[in-house]
């Protein structure tokens, strides 16, 4: 798919980061319920995925030794097919069952339109 997610500066050192601390790591972009819409980061394979989610990228992150895989829910990924998305990073405490909770940050999806 392409450069349909990218990764931020500052998201690429954080997830360099939690890789040094959990070991290789995967995305899953969250549908909305708790967190809202946000990327949940766990390590890789402890969420599950099957036929409902589609793979959209296994992103290259300097200094990470294997691929980070970012998926999404079919369902999820219709509605939003017409989009680029940026993995970022900001100030504040995101989910409990995200990675990068205890850090004092969280992740964040920023999107924009394809042309």
């Amino acid at each position: 798919m392409g450069d349909t997610v990218t990764v931020t500066s500052a998201a690429a050192d954080l997830i360099r980061s939690l890789r040094g601390q959990h070991g290789p790591l995967m995305f899953h972009q969250s549908g909305g319920c708790c967190d809202g819409s946000a990327p949940m980061c766990y390590p890789a394979g402890e969420f599950r995925t099957g036929g409902s989610d589609v793979l959209l990228a296994s992103l290259a992150v300097d200094g990470v030794p294997e691929p980070v895989e970012f998926w999404m829910s079919k369902a999820q990924w219709e509605l939003w097919k017409h989009t680029r998305l940026t993995v970022d990073v900001v100030p504040g405490r995101g989910s409990g069952f995200s990675l990068e909770a205890p850090e004092g940050v969280r992740f964040l999806i920023r999107s924009h339109l394809n042309r």
